[in-house]
């Protein structure tokens, strides 16, 4: 190009020196940006968005948790981009507590939510919610299916027992399961659907189940927020009871590979009454061996449908372009037994299975993606960890810490306890009502009925993963030593008194 005019760059960038500058000055801006994403901010004017997802009833059924018959590709690619929180314990294994206290960012016995009636604005009119704290800071808030209580099935198309400060919008998908409920196979006929082991093999395609529709309005909306900051709540319905899925993802799970949990012989005896559920005190509820293995095949048939959706929402966030402006977060509500320990099936007890839980956090450039956390954490902790990160302002009053940190890295140094309570009605075992606590650390359970009068409890997790052995029945000198330690923490951290609020058994 012979014009004179013509551009010439090193005239005005020479190759040592100027353009060098312009060179490191561009490195220095997106280090810079980086390290505002490892640090869990962010840079002036821009603001993480949070997918927010969660699981009705999921326990660690997952690859990503070590499970070798689980097929969910998509789970297991978030936890290979995020932090798997391997020891994450939920508050109190009942639907409606656990989610009111993950949502207000308070105990069970702060907010007096204990079983599935209660509305945690009774006690706490003014409280804050979490997508409230991100609605004050600008951000639009919404909600596609269950992040608060509903009773299932009946609940599926209703607002449930939602929160309407929390949300500026809210959508409530009704799909042909509930179309399709007379189909249901009930193994306990003389329990409601919702409560019993009870399955369906549907007909049709994934978009015309309620979670399919749910990850379709979900990603409707993903697509109308682009642009401005959000807090997108997506909750699934199954694998909740009755246990519902296209025919496919039962097909992945033929029912000659099912098998039952092992358990000694003599589990049982060394488990204190209060232990076991009001509804599932008799083992495996009496049913048959082929029964048990079908209801298992059909739970891990709906942990993977839910599997695909939620991998439809991972892909949104890629096509959108919102995936390195998005922290999302999967979890669920509490775990859940499917045989194990001698016959329990599904929640409400403080055993390892259900007070444990996934909890996976990917938020963008973090330093600890792709690493599992081995600390022990709980759900009040979610609360604080997102407004933390996103720097939103947060109440006073949570009584969880961020994990911020452990986002960052891992292995850092982090003294965990985790305290899960449940409440036991009154019947035939147990003459008054009962509350259950349990403390959670790196090693010990230590669980106390009634403080103590309805029976104690401590495992080893060292040598016990299982909890097969209850060592507070003859504890030697070194177990009565752990239990007085954990007794003190326990009572510090949970007051383990029965509420004064009224308590249904008929609803549970």
């Amino acid at each position: 190009m012979n014009d004179s005019r013509a551009f010439d760059r090193t005239r005005f960038y020479p190759r040592s020196g100027v353009l060098h500058l312009g060179m490191l000055i561009v490195v220095g801006i997106l280090m810079s940006h980086v390290q505002v994403a490892l640090a869990g901010g962010r840079s002036t004017g821009h603001r993480f968005n949070v997918l927010f997802i969660v699981v009705d009833d999921l326990t660690t059924t997952l690859g990503c948790y070590g499970d070798v018959i689980a097929r969910t590709p998509h789970i297991d690619r978030l936890a290979a981009t995020g932090v798997r929180f391997d020891r994450a314990y939920n508050q109190l294994p009942l639907c409606n507590p656990t989610r009111a206290s993950v949502m207000t960012g308070l105990r069970p016995d702060t907010i007096a939510v204990y079983d599935l009636d209660r509305h945690f604005r009774d006690q706490l009119p003014d409280v804050v919610t979490l997508p409230q704290a991100f609605r004050r800071a600008g951000y639009v808030a919404a909600r596609v299916g269950k992040v608060y209580h509903y009773d299932v099935p009946a609940g599926i198309g209703t607002n449930g027992l939602d929160d309407a400060p929390s949300w500026d919008i809210r959508v409530n998908p009704k799909g042909r399961d509930k179309q399709d409920e007379s189909l249901v196979f009930n193994a306990e006929p003389h329990r409601k659907i919702s409560g019993a082991l009870s399955w369906l093999a549907a007909d049709g395609a994934d978009e015309e189940q309620t979670d399919g529709m749910i990850a379709t309005e979900a990603i409707r909306l993903l697509e109308q927020f682009r642009g401005r900051p959000f807090f997108l709540a997506v909750g699934f319905f199954r694998p909740h009871t009755p246990y519902i899925a296209p025919k496919r993802y039962f097909e992945q799970y033929p029912l000659a590979t099912m098998r039952l949990p092992y358990a000694p012989v003599d589990d049982r005896d060394d488990i204190p009454a209060a232990a076991l559920a009001h509804n599932c005190f008799v083992p495996n509820y009496g049913l048959p061996t082929r029964l048990l293995l079908q209801a298992r095949q059909a739970y891990y048939a709906c942990t993977s449908f839910v599997d695909t959706q939620v991998g439809r929402l991972l892909d949104a966030l890629q096509r959108l372009e919102l995936a390195d402006d998005t922290i999302v977060v999967f979890w669920s509500d509490h775990g859940y037994h499917l045989g194990g320990h001698q016959g329990i099936w599904q929640k409400r007890t403080l055993f390892e299975e259900a007070a444990r839980a996934p909890l996976i956090i990917r938020v963008p450039g973090a330093a600890g993606n792709g690493q599992a956390c081995h600390k022990v954490v709980e759900f009040i902790d979610i609360f604080p960890t997102l407004t933390d990160i996103a720097e939103v302002p947060a109440p006073k009053n949570l009584a969880g810490r961020s994990l911020k940190r452990l986002l960052q890295d891992p292995l850092a140094p982090w003294q965990g306890f985790a305290v899960t309570q449940i409440l036991r009605p009154a019947d035939s075992r147990l003459p008054h009502p009962v509350m259950g606590c349990s403390i959670r650390t790196q090693r010990w359970r230590y669980t106390e009925w009634a403080e103590g009068r309805e029976g104690v409890e401590l495992y080893d997790h060292h040598t016990d993963p299982l909890e097969f052995h209850n060592l507070a029945i003859q504890p030697d000198e070194s177990s009565q030593s752990v239990m007085r330690r954990l007794r003190h923490e326990l009572h510090r951290r949970a007051s383990g008194k029965v509420p004064k609020t009224p308590f249904n058994p008929k609803r549970l």
